[in-house]
């Protein structure tokens, strides 16, 4: 399947059943899927993104090999925010590996904390962050100082997402 040229045709729930199909877990078909997504144009990077996060649900395993060519985007400056979205959703669904956490909260704080960056991009970081600082009790501490200074004054998204994560830290 050339999967650029599928994506190119449009999005439906069939297209990306069918992708997610096509890579059945199969690390070679993964990266294909995850070379459309980061070369883009933005509108591919959309595309993919869906098929992807269905894939990263099914087979966490998969992203394994990708993690540092994903970070690597997050410094560019110019990054899409949909790249950014899509990659923190990505990293919801798996263990972030321990060389990477730091880099991965690092992102994470400072998303959480700029109240200009989109607040799905700031949900989604909250939720890798609270997967990632689970038993790191200082950072659990700072997520959870952050969560209680911002809360009041977000949308209903971050308010309803917050709540579950501080209910959760305790």
């Amino acid at each position: 399947m050339d999967l650029k040229k599928r994506l190119e045709l449009g999005q439906s729930k069939s297209q990306t059943n069918e992708i997610v199909e096509y890579v059945d877990g199969r690390r070679d078909r993964f990266k294909l899927l995850v070379e459309v997504y980061k070369e883009g144009p933005f509108r591919l990077t959309q595309r993919a993104a869906w098929p992807l996060t269905i894939c990263v649900e099914k087979w966490p395993y998969l992203l394994d090999p990708h993690f540092k060519t994903l970070l690597n985007f997050l410094h560019d400056p110019h990054v899409h925010d949909a790249f950014i979205r899509n990659t923190f959703r990505l990293l919801q669904y798996v263990d972030v590996p321990k060389r990477f956490q730091g880099e991965v909260a690092d992102h994470c704080f400072r998303y959480l904390q700029d109240r200009k960056v989109a607040i799905a991009i700031r949900v989604f970081s909250m939720t890798v962050l609270n997967n990632i600082t689970r038993g790191q009790p200082e950072l659990r501490n700072e997520l959870k100082l952050i969560l209680e200074d911002q809360i009041l004054q977000s949308s209903a998204a971050f308010r309803s997402r917050g709540r579950k994560v501080l209910k959760e830290i305790g």
